[in-house]
């Protein structure tokens, strides 16, 4: 029955290459999104130290919410997170797009 089993790391590696727990991660509830906590919660998730859905939950996200965070670390790493610069990056990501 091992097999069935989830397996859960306790801790993955942050997007600054700090260990990250669950105790660790933003608090629960966390309504003020920073870039870091947004990384931290995206690493947390790609680590398996959290489910999307336990992400989701956890910090009141839509799941469109969270896969924007996603797509946005994936195309841009860190910087792409930032509220003020998300059109920049988007219009810079379908300029590639069309190469």
């Amino acid at each position: 029955m091992i097999e069935n089993q989830k397996f859960r790391p306790e801790q993955v590696i942050g997007p600054l290459g700090e260990p990250l727990t669950l105790a660790s991660l933003p608090a629960p509830g966390t309504t003020r999104w920073v870039v870091r906590r947004k990384a931290e919660v995206v690493s947390a998730v790609s680590g398996g130290l959290l489910s999307v859905d336990d992400a989701c939950n956890r910090y009141s996200l839509t799941l469109e919410e969270f896969a924007g965070w996603q797509r946005a670390v994936e195309r841009s790493g860190m910087p792409g997170l930032r509220v003020t610069r998300i059109q920049h990056y988007k219009e810079l990501y379908e300029k590639q797009q069309k190469y």
